[in-house]
């Protein structure tokens, strides 16, 4: 009645305006028909987007899971919308239902691509209320604050999210507002990312976006071995043709030996795809190609597992800072993939984080123009995975700003018993600690550290094993004192190394924030310098672990002992918790002020604005 009160008022005041102007009721009907059907539009749109906003308007009949969460929707709706879902509907699924309702996964919807939650939710409001909501700029901008995002990665991906979703359930009106839009990013993208686009096109079958993309790689650097593992065959294939004519003045002779060249240059990246470093030092040694030759360690660092990537830096022939053809050296070639054990461990051996692409852009800001807000800002719970888009980012600003400050440390130190069980013992905790808290960052430090590579490691997981009551000081009867001398101190290497590693090599400002202050070894200037970065936390762990209340290594077994004393020590280990987050939102609350300066001031440079325009072109 409310709703046919205001309408009805709306219409009055939409005739009185049209009669105060003096005009004839007869000429004035088209025009009052006009607005009567434009109020009534625009009351049917808003009364339909209520079924999507108000709780209290929830009469959904089924589900669609998108990344994990399910979204109700009214099949009336969508089936007079859009054919696709029609038929989907019309054939039923009865095998999946979630509380009576029929449920549907987005990614068996979307048999190519990709489409996210915040992508949907926009399809969804149009389809209800015909009209195009905004882009959530959390998914649709970049973390640098430098950016325009005009034609960053995440303003690209998320337009072609809505391009899955508009051609993938048919509606057309969509699809051509969807590809303009990617055709304004095509000129304006960096190259790489263009390549996303042009998948797109290819799968929705957008010719015209299609062509516009093929040329615009025919005519960049881009080289057939990127395009190849990146795009269909049948799309690669075209372009390949494109740009295998020869000139006009070009020898046979020579054409033949880049031929030759390239086959075994193609040999040893196929040797890399089956992860076998041994053939890779075989076909090196039979040919005249080094493996900066054959870019091998660029190739292994964009599309081979990271522990092929730690071999190949193993072997000790590659130069960490060489430049490919397109100017990238092999950390820029990390930093789009945003892996951070490879970021750490090309860190470690001496990769420079300063190095700068032609267009002036370093591997951070690379790293931070691939990654949206949503993804950076993400809240990690204690125990939980963090998000490996902030750690590369949080690992790159701090080596950046390790090279800025030169090193200088001056800091109190602490005195680490030289005890070679109360060394283990020190040690074997403050990794727990690590493992337990926070597990993404202290596992990424192991393994940049080889700790996973040697029996002699047990930590918080073996003393959890079965069989095993966790303490240190257990003794194998069988087992020689040498013997045992030599495995603990196997075990003490093995646990320093989680830390040498990286903090001889790298400085602190490559470990993860909340991982450092406490994997240091019994080497003083380690533990110095991770007291330097995070004080506030190294004040709580040390407290507790100077706790002589609780029993360290019985602490972790909160199953264990009396209904009193495991009250008492999930208790106790409560209070570390939030004691350390605390500490830990502290430090960083300190660390990230003189980041962001050190950022903010790179940013604005007025060089790197003019080679980034000059990229753009």
């Amino acid at each position: 009645m409310e709703n046919a009160n205001e309408l009805s008022s709306s219409i009055s005041f939409a005739s009185s305006s049209i009669i105060s102007n003096g005009s004839s009721s007869h000429n004035t009907s088209p025009e009052l028909g006009a607005n009567l059907e434009s109020l009534s539009l625009s009351r049917l749109s808003g009364s339909l987007e209520k079924l999507l906003l108000d709780d209290d308007y929830d009469y959904t009949d089924a589900e669609i899971v998108v990344e994990g969460i399910p979204v109700g929707v009214h099949r009336c709706i969508l089936s007079a919308r859009s054919q696709f879902f029609h038929e989907l509907f019309k054939k039923g699924n009865d095998a999946s239902v979630s509380e009576g309702k029929p449920k549907y996964l987005m990614s068996e919807l979307v048999p190519f691509g990709k489409v996210g939650y915040e992508a949907f939710n926009v399809f969804l409001n149009y389809l209800y209320t015909g009209k195009l909501r905004q882009s959530p700029p959390d998914v649709s901008t970049c973390v640098d604050a430098a950016c325009a995002h005009d034609a960053c990665r995440p303003a690209i991906d998320y337009a072609i999210e809505l391009m899955y979703a508009s051609a993938t359930f048919q509606m057309k009106e969509l699809v051509l507002l969807s590809q303009r839009r990617l055709l304004h990013f095509v000129e304006k993208a960096f190259v790489e990312d263009v390549i996303p686009i042009l998948v797109a096109a290819f799968h929705c079958q957008l010719n015209q976006l299609c062509t516009h993309c093929i040329h615009r790689v025919v005519r960049s650097d881009l080289d057939n071995v990127c395009l190849e593992k990146e795009l269909p065959a049948e799309v690669f294939s075209e372009i390949k043709s494109i740009r295998s004519k020869p000139p006009e003045d070009s020898e046979p002779d020579v054409m033949e030996l880049d031929s030759v060249h390239e086959k075994r240059i193609r040999r040893i990246h196929k040797a890399l795809d089956s992860d076998d470093v041994e053939l890779v030092k075989l076909l090196l040694d039979e040919s005249n190609v080094t493996l900066d030759g054959a870019y091998a360690l660029h190739y292994a660092t964009a599309y081979c597992d990271p522990k092929i990537v730690k071999e190949v830096l193993g072997l000790g022939l590659a130069d960490l800072n060489l430049r490919n053809g397109r100017g990238h050296t092999v950390l820029h070639v990390a930093a789009r993939r945003k892996e951070p054990s490879i970021l750490v461990a090309l860190l470690t051996k001496g990769a420079s984080a300063s190095e700068t692409t032609l267009d002036g852009q370093a591997a951070v800001a690379i790293c931070r123009r691939l990654t949206r807000p949503k993804d950076y800002n993400e809240k990690t719970n204690r125990g939980q995975e963090s998000n490996k888009d902030r750690i590369c980012i949080d690992v790159l600003e701090r080596e950046m700003r390790r090279n800025s400050e030169s090193g200088n440390m001056s800091v109190s130190s602490q005195v680490i018993a030289d005890d070679l069980h109360m060394k283990l013992d020190y040690l074997e905790n403050r990794v727990a600690f690590a493992r337990l808290l926070f597990p993404a960052e202290a596992r990424l430090a192991m393994e940049v550290a080889d700790a996973y590579s040697t029996s002699v490691y047990t930590g918080l997981s073996a003393s959890k094993s079965k069989g095993s009551s966790g303490n240190l000081r257990e003794v194998d009867l069988n087992e020689t004192p040498s013997a045992q001398a030599r495995r603990m101190q196997m075990r003490l290497q093995a646990l320093l190394k989680t830390d040498r590693k990286i903090l001889t090599s790298a400085g602190p400002a490559m470990l993860c924030d909340r991982t450092l202050f406490w994997v240091v070894g019994s080497d003083r200037t380690l533990v110095e310098t991770g007291r330097h970065y995070f004080p506030h936390c190294s004040e709580v762990l040390d407290k507790f672990l100077d706790d002589d209340i609780i029993d360290i290594p019985d602490a972790f077994f909160l199953e264990k002992g009396t209904p009193d004393e495991q009250n008492i020590k999930k208790t106790r280990f409560m209070e570390l918790k939030d004691d350390v987050q605390k500490a830990f939102y502290k430090d960083m609350a300190e660390n990230n002020r003189s980041v962001l300066s050190s950022s903010s001031s790179s940013s604005s440079s007025p060089k790197a604005g003019v080679k980034c325009k000059v990229r753009r072109k």
